[in-house]
């Protein structure tokens, strides 16, 4: 017997390659994908069409928020100037030449030609600008370029939108937007992108930019895979990131770059919690003293701007940012501009009051709470819903013990505080329906206290344990954040501290409450449908990986959430499951293509974790395999 290993292990090397051949590099990995591996070389100058037009550029390359002086403007998606009559495509003047590829473009409105053309903008620029000369995915000393003496071109990248979009494109609810797209590459050097939706374009975008490398001579970009063709569509339309931006504060550009990292990974919603008992960083301009005496220091606050152009920016790439401020417990900040409002701030010891320091919860029997509730979403609410289908009133961790030292209540019985909180959830989630949104709460509402929610209110489930099967019992929508799964904090050590003796005994190893680390190999192998039927499955909208910052800050930001967000994005993109062979997904199919695109992440300017060590990079899957 042991005198055939040898052999079959020179089989499994051979098929290996085999194994691995139908998906290639791209991340997440489409539905159905063929490749061959022929090579063709990219040009700046490719031909872009959108819908039979030229996609048009001011034919300065300097980036800009604002429309240059030759640029298409919103109104020449129409191709009718303001005359009513018919433009032509193209003209002579040469500051409307076709030119390709713009560094850094900027769309001044929502069209969908825009939407298109600044995609093509970035997906060309993730090609060009990022220098990803592949030889980390290859064994030192061999051949992995093709040779220089014989270029064969792509020609032409042809963009055909099906549909138009409707309003809700840019702001959809969950599975309102046809993200599904075609990608083909030819033998004969034209490229063919098919999407029904400007937010497919997108996608399908970025898998073509996934198809290329740069080649070490520095001037040329080439695929090794043509033909391709590829159809693909997300398992889930709600595929997303929660940031927790109250205990630590993370300025915009942090932000904005976790926005671009989504998009790559094809994660559509940022679930931003932006308040908490720990910092209020919003600016809400008629209440001014709520972030003035809130927020940790006048420096870590977000103005409405910021709000604006965080959710503008996420909007053009196609990433929904919906806001969280959760109630009635997690609100002890407002204490320290309406201490009237709160009962419980920074009591001790904390753990009687709340889950962390420093408490505070809102008083439920209280009619000032719901006057100062009405005021803060006739401010926030129609600001945030330009670019939102949600809002998330939270919901979570509420003490009852906080109740006690509330002078309308004094009592921790549920029979008392059930009402109470029926009745809060009633007025606010009404409140958020008026402005055009959806209300999203935490689990612990209808599951610990049997609060009867509204229709359509999506719960988002955190405790595991079967929740998301009781959830969708109820006939619920859930998004799924399972804390044994997708918690991106966990597993890193507690934040608070012991003193010696007893409570250094009790702490000891000091590890934190959700551990162990969520491995990226932990995050893949979680199915938010499993145990589920068919029927119960569907009202399973997706999911989010949480990223609560207790010990997150701008300086680890990166390193922590990336590429294990992007994992989670695979399972809620292509599915746990690889309908091609009904089975999960495997490790070793996914590696390569996972450390290739954390490769792709680091050129891009996100500094995103190794997965592995440079040996196991460059080599192939069954070397740093645990074979049994």
């Amino acid at each position: 017997m042991f005198s055939r290993l040898p052999s079959l292990v020179t089989a499994l090397c051979f098929l290996y390659p085999l194994f691995l051949n139908p998906v290639a590099a791209v991340w997440p990995a489409p539905q159905k994908f063929t490749k061959g591996d022929g090579v063709q070389f990219l040009n700046q100058n490719i031909e872009v069409t959108y819908n039979g037009a030229f996609v048009r550029w001011s034919s300065s390359s300097i980036p800009s928020s604002e429309p240059q002086p030759h640029e298409c403007p919103a109104h020449c998606s129409d191709d009718v100037n303001d005359d009513g009559q018919e433009e032509e495509v193209l003209t002579e003047n040469l500051a409307f030449q076709q030119i390709p590829y713009t560094y850094g473009y900027i769309p001044s409105g929502f069209t969908s030609k825009e939407i298109v053309q600044a995609g093509v903008s970035r997906a060309l620029t993730g090609i060009f600008n990022s220098k990803f000369v592949p030889w980390i995915l290859h064994k030192p000393n061999t051949k992995y370029e093709p040779d220089l003496d014989k270029l064969e071109w792509l020609q032409t990248l042809e963009i055909i939108q099906t549909a138009s979009d409707d309003r809700s494109a840019f702001k959809p609810l969950a599975g309102e937007v046809d993200e599904s797209y075609n990608l083909t590459l030819s033998k004969s050097g034209h490229a063919k992108l098919t999407a029904v939706s400007s937010i497919g374009i997108l996608r399908g975008l970025e898998t073509f930019s996934q198809l290329f490398y740069q080649h070490s001579s520095g001037t040329f970009w080439y695929t090794p895979y043509a033909p391709v063709s590829i159809t693909d569509s997300p398992k889930f339309p709600h595929r997303g990131i929660l940031l927790d931006t109250a205990r630590h504060f993370f300025p915009v550009e942090d932000i904005l770059r976790t926005i671009d990292a989504m998009a790559w990974s094809k994660l559509n919603r940022l679930h931003i919690h932006v308040t908490d008992s720990q910092s209020w960083p919003l600016v809400i301009p008629s209440m001014p003293e709520l972030s003035e005496k809130g927020a940790h220091h006048p420096s870590e606050t977000y103005s409405p701007s910021d709000v604006e152009s965080i959710q503008k920016y996420g909007a053009i790439r196609g990433v929904e940012v919906y806001f969280e401020i959760d109630m009635p417990g997690h609100i002890g900040s407002v204490s320290l501009s309406h201490p009237e409002l709160i009962v419980a701030y920074n009591e001790q010891p904390y753990h009687w009051w709340c889950a962390q320091p420093p408490c505070g919860a809102f008083k439920l029997n209280n009619t000032a709470v719901d006057e100062f509730l009405g005021r803060l979403f006739d401010d926030l609410l129609p600001r945030v819903e330009r670019y939102a289908a949600y809002f998330h009133t939270g919901g979570d961790e509420l003490n009852r013990n906080d109740s006690m030292l509330d002078e309308g209540i004094r009592s921790n019985s549920s029979e008392v505080l059930q009402p109470l909180l029926q009745k809060f959830i009633d007025k606010q989630h009404e409140r958020v329906r008026e402005k055009g949104l959806t209300p999203v709460v935490w689990e612990e509402i209808p599951l610990e206290w049997n609060v009867t929610l509204g229709e359509g209110t999506v719960v988002q489930s955190w405790l595991g344990a079967g929740a998301v099967k009781e959830l969708v019992g109820m006939g619920h929508r859930v998004i799924d954040s399972n804390y044994n799964f997708w918690y991106l904090d966990c597993g890193r050590g507690q934040w608070i501290t012991w003193e010696n003796g007893l409570p250094f005994k009790t702490g000891y190893p000091f590890n934190d409450w959700c551990g162990p680390t969520k491995s990226w190999g932990l995050i893949y192998s979680h199915d938010p449908t499993a145990n589920l039927t068919e029927e119960e499955a569907k009202l399973v909208l997706g999911g989010e990986v949480a990223v609560w910052s207790e010990t997150i800050d701008p300086m680890n930001l990166d390193g922590i959430v990336w590429p294990r967000a992007s994992v989670a994005g695979e399972v809620l993109w292509s599915g746990r499951v690889d309908d091609n062979t009904g089975q999960n997904r495997s490790q070793i199919e996914a590696f390569p293509r996972l450390t290739e695109f954390r490769e792709r992440l680091v050129r891009r300017g996100v500094r995103a974790s190794p997965i592995s060590q440079e040996f196991c990079v460059q080599g192939e899957p069954w070397e740093c395999e645990f074979a049994m």
